[in-house]
């Protein structure tokens, strides 16, 4: 009875330190649980280069925290791609409330995410970008699951920019730890981690490991991700995500 009562309580302590982090983005209103999605801020950035000054092909990688309450354990991610001499850019993204729920559309490549300003993930620009629009539009037309979608634990839309990273030769981005759903692998239990600078280890979303040079080691538990940066020096912490030096940027392969 006292080993049992002894794993119950490992199991409770091991459920707090999930929740700890998202609790605390909802107890301290770091999260906007009263503003309905029609009046949500949905403003560009300025995060992307205008195509009227920028003739160049570009590339860039988005996330920003999920709308509502949902905003305490996740974000969405996006990719934005513009050709060289196009007049805009599409933007291609899962979308839980549409059916196939992939959609590339033209429209800014940075607004805010239902009053969530976004974080630039990646960044390429000219030549580098022009080899990869190509790659990126036929995975995305390729993503396995058009037709499902699961916020928790997948397949949702950080699965889908997480499948599109692996699948693009030359697309390195450093996914957030709290981008969920990003360890939801669709065949076997063994893939390269979203960066290709490493391996991950998942089973269903749920339970997992990643090691790798660009995301350190992440361990996931139910779909929620604890883990380490050697460098920069940072820890990544449920809901919260990275807490330490702030990530590089990627672009052409290289840190900007």
């Amino acid at each position: 009875m006292a080993q049992v009562m002894k794993g119950l309580l490992v199991m409770l302590a091991g459920v707090a330190l999930l929740l700890a982090g998202p609790l605390w983005m909802l107890a301290g209103e770091r999260v906007d649980l009263d503003t309905h999605w029609s009046d949500a801020d949905r403003r560009p950035a300025g995060l992307a280069p205008a195509p009227a000054v920028t003739p160049e092909a570009v590339v860039q990688v988005y996330a920003a925290r999920a709308y509502s309450w949902r905003g305490a354990f996740a974000v969405h991610t996006w990719i934005a791609t513009k050709a060289a001499g196009a007049e805009g850019y599409r933007r291609h993204q899962v979308l839980s409330w549409r059916r196939p729920t992939v959609v590339s559309q033209w429209g800014p490549p940075d607004r805010a995410w239902y009053g969530n300003p976004p974080r630039l993930l990646a960044d390429y620009r000219g030549a580098s970008a022009a080899k990869l629009i190509p790659r990126i539009e036929t995975a995305v037309a390729r993503y396995p699951a058009p037709d499902r979608y699961r916020a928790w634990p997948g397949p949702n839309s950080n699965t889908f920019i997480a499948w599109i990273v692996r699948e693009v030769p030359g697309l390195e981005v450093t996914l957030p730890a709290h981008a969920l759903g990003k360890d939801y692998l669709f065949n076997g239990v063994l893939a390269d981690a979203p960066s290709g600078s490493g391996y991950q280890l998942a089973l269903g979303g749920l339970v997992g490991v990643l090691l790798a040079r660009d995301e350190g080691l992440e361990v996931n538990l139910l779909g929620l991700t604890l883990g380490i940066d050697l460098w920069p020096p940072a820890l990544k912490l449920p809901g919260i995500g990275r807490l330490g030096a702030a990530e590089p940027v990627q672009g052409d392969g290289v840190p900007r």
